[in-house]
């Protein structure tokens, strides 16, 4: 699938941290994506999130290509574990989106797994096994 975005000026911006269980769900996805990109709907709030490896991308449904919200420059390296939530930069596109924000960080993780819920893992698994350290 291929969509057109586009942007107006940035109204503003802000630091914000995204919990490492959404942040992990999406890179997952993201990775197990063969273009690279992914298109995940968030149905109760008629919003598309695009993902890429830059950034996420939030589409209204009513406005169809205009972006609302960016998330982007993601610090994962600054974690010192996979359970730490992820430190990002929320750009807004237009004002008030203060309400949209808050919506989407509920909304956006349960699209994640709704997502994931209907994505299969085709591949052959096998369990590595680790050498019991000896202290």
């Amino acid at each position: 699938m291929e969509i057109t975005c586009y942007r107006d000026q940035e109204v503003s911006h802000e630091s914000r941290y995204l919990p490492a269980t959404t942040y992990n769900l999406a890179i997952t996805l993201l990775a197990n994506s063969a273009s690279h990109e992914l298109f995940v709907p968030i149905r109760t709030m008629q919003y598309l999130a695009i993902l890429d490896d830059e950034e996420f991308v939030f589409l209204d449904g009513e406005r169809k290509c205009w972006v609302d919200i960016a998330w982007r420059k993601f610090r994962s390296q600054a974690r010192t574990s996979l359970d730490q939530p992820v430190e990002y930069e929320a750009v807004y596109y237009r004002h008030g989106q203060s309400d949209i924000m808050v919506r989407l960080q509920t909304e956006f993780p349960r699209a994640l797994q709704a997502l994931a819920s209907k994505s299969k893992n085709d591949g052959p698994a096998s369990v590595i096994q680790f050498p019991l350290s000896r202290n």
